[in-house]
């Protein structure tokens, strides 16, 4: 008995007669509609990515050296300029304490040149004077002017010593000054954070080598990655909602500041980068993020639930319920922006009811019977 049952509910909702019931009947068919109306609609994508610094900074010395001291730790707060490190400074003040004795040799040097450059001139001068007087001769002045040249000559050398020996000090007390290691960046805020620590107090480190990660989180960056079918319509500017398993529930704002002018060849994507504001350092760089970028927007676009489309073949439509409200029309429509449950309709402009449950029950000029309404609170 059940199973026959489940024969003729099965019979009816195809829409078929039972067996006895006049044949040229027309059946009935119960549906669902749903007002056609104006929205507000948004063309949304969302796209996900991951989280990473504003900005990070790698320090490193510019000499070699042990590390005496880490100023800062993992999580730290650093100031733009601020001393993070301090490497061992004795054989660099070493340096500066023989540079300013080899500086000092030379400027005696120098000393001692320009004074016997001073006596050759006043023994050139007398000799010039007795020449006059007919007491020296030619050779004796062709002697002293030669000494007065070599004089100056000397003098001259003795001159770029100093000036050699100058540049050295001041090339030993920059490196000695590059034992106080500083973080130093020319944009973004004035305080950033260590993200990473490479090495660790009393190791000995080389030129160049890093010593500690510094970023910038806020504003962070968020970095997505999109294919050929959305890469053209994303732009500079445009404004996106953030979502992350980190925070549920809550949702972060922030833009689009640069695109990619190429795509990677192995994946076939390119690269987007937005920026969020995160004042409070929420935000972590590393953290898988969601992108919910507004694409397209139109205000009072004429619209109707998704579940109101149906196909006929190739051709989509709405079954459209006439004035007497017992009677559907299908009309083909050329569809726009989709948004949460919610599709435009470009063409025609429609009003009225749309049909949203049942259309696979009727066809066009059906006759229906309405027993409930479309809730549009039941769409996201």
């Amino acid at each position: 008995m059940v199973l026959i049952l489940g024969i003729v509910g099965y019979l009816l909702l195809r829409g078929e007669k039972n067996p006895g019931e006049d044949p040229t009947e027309e059946r009935i068919a119960g549906v669902e509609v749903a007002v056609v109306e104006q929205r507000s609609l948004d063309r949304e994508r969302t796209l996900s990515g991951a989280l990473e610094a504003g900005s990070q900074v790698v320090v490193a010395p510019k000499v070699g050296g042990r590390i005496e001291r880490l100023a800062v730790d993992l999580a730290d707060p650093v100031k733009r300029g601020q001393a993070v490190a301090f490497l061992d400074d004795a054989e660099y003040a070493q340096e500066v304490k023989q540079a300013e004795a080899e500086l000092a040799v030379a400027m005696a040097n120098l000393a001692q040149a320009r004074n016997a450059l001073e006596i050759s001139r006043r023994e050139n001068q007398r000799i010039v004077t007795l020449r006059e007087r007919g007491i020296a001769s030619d050779s004796e002045y062709d002697l002293v002017e030669a000494s007065r040249m070599e004089k100056e000559a000397q003098v001259e050398v003795a001159e770029a010593q100093v000036n050699r020996a100058t540049a050295a000090l001041e090339s030993a007390r920059i490196r000695f000054e590059y034992t106080r290691v500083t973080a130093d960046w020319s944009e973004g805020d004035a305080e950033r954070m260590v993200a990473e620590r490479f090495v660790d107090e009393g190791e000995t480190v080389s030129a160049n080598q890093p010593l500690l990660l510094i970023v910038q989180l806020d504003p962070i960056m968020a970095v997505i990655s999109v294919t050929e079918r959305d890469y053209g319509q994303l732009q500079p500017g445009l404004e996106a909602r953030f979502t992350t398993d980190a925070f549920p529930g809550e949702v972060f704002r922030g833009r689009i500041v640069r695109i990619a002018p190429v795509f990677r060849e192995t994946s076939r994507q390119a690269r987007v980068e937005l920026t969020l504001a995160n004042p409070e350092g929420r935000l972590k760089p590393g953290m898988f993020i969601r992108a919910t970028i507004t694409l397209d927007h139109v205000d009072e676009a004429v619209a109707v639930p998704e579940a109101a489309l149906t196909k006929r073949g190739d051709v989509e439509g709405v079954f459209l319920i006439d004035e007497s409200g017992e009677r559907v029309r299908w009309v083909p429509v050329e569809t726009g922006i989709r948004s949460r449950g919610w599709v435009q309709l470009r063409t025609p402009s429609l009003s009225g009811r749309v049909v949203t449950l049942g259309q696979y029950l009727i066809d066009d000029g059906s006759t229906v019977r309405i027993v409930a309404t479309f809730d549009p609170n039941l769409t996201p």
